[in-house]
C-alpha cells in the first residue's frame, strides 16, 4: 500500500486501505481481538498511519501544484475523486473520535487538508519572493514587491486556466486560492510593516497596499476576471499597522521636506546670491522660482500622499506648511546675513525678486491649496520689513556722502557731476520698477519722498552767508539736480507728482534778489505745501 502511495496510486491505496479498515472494524466487532488488544491497537494504528500517508501525499500534491511547469490534470482529478470516495466511505456523523479511541471508520477530513495545503502553498510562494538586502539594492522593497506582484499574478492566472477545470463547481477554487493568497501576502506585509523603513519604502508599501493591489496591475487584472474577485477580502494590514505605517511615513517627511527646502536655500546662495547672476525678469516684474519650488515641493508630496489616502494628503499639507513657517525665517535670515556683509550689485534685484515671490507664494497656497496663510502673511510681513530697512539702509548708505557735499565749495564750484546723486539713488530705485504692484510703487514713493526731504534739510542747515553770485550759481545747480532727480524717478515709475516742485521752490528763494520776488515764491511754496514750517 505504501508503494501505491510513493506512486501517487491513491485511488487503489485507497481502496486497500479501506478493505483493511473495514477488515479490521469486522473483527473487532466479532470480537476478535478480545484476548490480544495489542494486535488490535497495531492493526488499528497501521491504517491510520496508511490514511496519514495519504494525507500526506494529498497535500505534497497540492502545493506542487503550482511549482510545476504545466498542471497535472490527471492527479488533480484523481485526488477529487479520492475526496469524494473518501467522504462516502466515512460519512461525517458528526461523533468524532475521542481520547483514546481508535479512529477506524471516522472521517478523515481530506477536503480540509487541501484547504489547508492550499493556505501552505500559498505561503509558500509568498516567502520565496526575493529581497535584496539594503546594501545590495537601494529600492529593494519596490523590487519585491514587483516580484512578489509578478509571480502571483501568473500563479492566479494559472489557476484560472489550468487548475479551475480540474475541480468541481462546489470546490469554488479560485476563491479559495485568492483567499489564501491574500492572507498570506497580509501575513508578509505585517511582517514587513514591523521592520524598520526608509522614507521611501514607506511610501512604496502605502502605495502598494492602497493603489496597486486591488487595482487593475494585479488582482484588478482583465485577465484575472471574472474568476478572481477582490470584494470581499479583508483589510490587507490591521487598521494599527496601517495607522503606523503612515505616522512613520509623515514623521520621516519631516525631516525630507525640511531638506528640500534647505536645497532650495542652498542654491539661491552658491548659485546666485554668490555669483551675482542677475534675476529674471517675466511680465516685467523681477522673477525668483522660490515659491515655484516651494508649491512644487508641497504639491508633489501632497498628491502622492492624497492617492494614498485623503487623510495622509492633509497631514502632509499641514506639515509642508508648518515646514514651511519654519524655513522662511531662517531664508530670511540667510539673506540679511549675506546682504549687510557685502554691498552687492544683485540684492536689491533679489530683494525685489522675493517680494514678487513671497505674493505669488501667499497666493499660490490660497487658490491652488485652498489654506488658510493668515500666519505665514504675518511671517511674510515681517520679513518684507526687513528686507525693506536693509534695502532704505543701503540707499541711505550711497546717498548721504552725496547729500552731504550740497551747497559746499566743491559743489557750487560744480567739480560734482549733476547727476551723481541721482544716479546713486538710481542703483536702487531703477529694480522698484520691476517690483509687483502696489509695494514697488509705495517704496518708490518712500524713496522719493526721502530723496526730496534730505535734500532740502542740507539746503536749509544754517551755512556761512552767500553772495548774490553764489546764490544764483547755488539757485541753478538746485533747479538742474531737481530736474534730473525727479525725472530719473518719474522715468522709473514714481506717481509723486507733489514732490517735484519742492525743490524748485527752494531754488528759487536762494537765487532770488527782490524780497517781493521771494515772497511770491515763499507763498508759491506754502501753497503746494500746506504742513510746511
Amino acid at each position: 500500500i505504501n508503494e501505491l502511495i510513493q506512486k501517487r496510486q491513491l485511488l487503489e491505496a485507497f481502496a486497500s486501505i479501506k478493505y483493511l479498515e473495514d477488515e479490521t472494524i469486522a473483527e473487532r466487532d466479532a470480537e476478535k481481538y478480545k484476548d490480544n488488544p495489542q494486535e488490535f491497537v497495531r492493526k488499528s494504528k497501521d491504517v491510520d498511519l496508511l490514511y496519514n500517508s495519504i494525507t500526506n501525499m494529498i497535500q505534497s500534491i497540492v502545493v506542487g501544484t503550482l511549482e510545476q511547469p504545466t498542471v497535472e490534470d490527471t492527479m488533480l482529478n484523481s485526488l477529487v475523486t479520492l475526496i469524494a470516495h473518501e467522504e462516502a466511505a466515512h460519512p461525517n456523523t458528526g461523533n468524532a473520535a475521542g481520547p483514546g479511541s481508535d479512529f477506524l471508520g471516522t472521517p478523515r477530513k481530506w477536503r480540509e487538508e487541501w484547504r489547508e495545503a492550499i493556505n501552505e502553498s500559498a505561503r509558500k510562494r509568498v516567502q520565496r519572493v526575493p529581497m535584496a538586502s539594503k546594501e545590495e539594492e537601494s529600492f529593494r522593497l519596490d523590487l519585491h514587491l514587483g516580484f512578489l506582484q509578478k509571480q502571483l499574478s501568473e500563479d492566479l492566472l494559472k489557476i484560472k486556466l489550468s487548475v479551475k477545470k480540474c475541480y468541481p463547481e462546489e470546490y469554488q477554487v479560485c476563491d479559495m486560492y485568492v483567499e489564501a493568497f491574500h492572507n498570506a501576502v497580509a501575513s508578509h506585509l505585517q511582517d514587513l510593516s514591523q521592520r524598520p523603513l526608509e522614507f521611501n519604502e514607506l511610501y512604496t508599501l502605502l502605495d502598494w497596499v492602497a493603489n496597486i493591489y486591488r487595482s487593475e496591475l494585479f488582482l484588478g487584472h482583465p485577465d484575472l476576471k471574472p474568476e478572481v474577485k477582490t470584494e470581499n477580502l479583508s483589510l490587507l494590514l490591521a487598521p494599527a499597522d496601517w495607522d503606523k505605517l503612515k505616522n512613520d511615513y509623515i514623521t520621516l517627511a519631516k525631516g525630507k521636506i525640511k531638506n528640500y527646502f534647505g536645497n532650495i536655500l542652498r542654491l539661491e546662495v552658491t548659485e546666485k546670491w554668490e555669483k551675482e547672476v542677475h534675476p529674471e525678469v517675466k511680465e516685467n516684474l523681477y522673477h525668483s522660482s522660490l515659491s515655484f519650488d516651494i508649491q512644487a515641493i508641497i504639491g508633489e508630496h501632497m498628491k502622492i500622499s492624497g492617492a494614498i489616502s485623503r487623510s495622509l494628503g492633509t497631514k502632509m499639507l499641514e506639515l509642508c506648511l508648518a515646514e514651511l513657517h519654519e524655513f522662511i525665517p531662517r531664508f530670511g535670515e540667510e539673506f540679511v546675513a549675506w546682504s549687510t556683509a557685502q554691498d552687492s550689485p544683485v540684492f536689491a534685484p533679489y530683494f525685489t525678486a522675493y517680494i514678487n515671490s513671497f505674493h505669488d507664494l501667499v497666493s499660490g497656497l490660497e487658490r491652488v491649496f485652498k489654506v488658510n496663510t493668515e500666519e505665514l502673511q504675518k511671517i511674510l510681513a515681517t520679513l518684507t520689513r526687513n528686507f525693506t530697512n536693509i534695502f532704505l539702509n543701503k540707499l541711505r548708505t550711497k546717498a548721504q556722502p552725496l547729500l552731504k557735499k550740497i551747497l559746499t565749495k566743491d559743489w557750487i564750484l560744480a567739480t560734482e557731476r549733476p547727476d551723481s546723486l541721482a544716479s546713486a539713488v538710481s542703483q536702487f530705485s531703477e529694480h522698484l520698477q520691476h517690483m509687483r504692484e502696489p509695494m514697488g510703487q509705495e517704496l518708490l514713493h518712500d524713496v522719493h519722498k526721502y530723496v526730496v526731504r534730505e535734500y532740502i534739510m542740507q539746503v536749509i542747515k544754517p551755512r556761512r552767508k552767500m553772495n548774490g553770485e553764489t546764490r544764483q550759481q547755488v539757485s541753478e545747480k538746485m533747479n538742474q539736480e531737481a530736474r534730473i532727480l525727479n525725472n530719473t524717478l518719474i522715468g522709473q515709475g514714481s506717481d509723486s507728482d507733489w514732490l517735484l516742485p519742492a525743490i524748485h521752490h527752494i531754488a528759487n528763494i536762494i537765487g532770488e534778489k527782490k524780497k517781493d520776488k521771494i515772497k511770491e515764491y515763499v507763498k508759491e511754496l506754502c501753497q503746494d505745501y500746506p504742513d510746511i514750517r
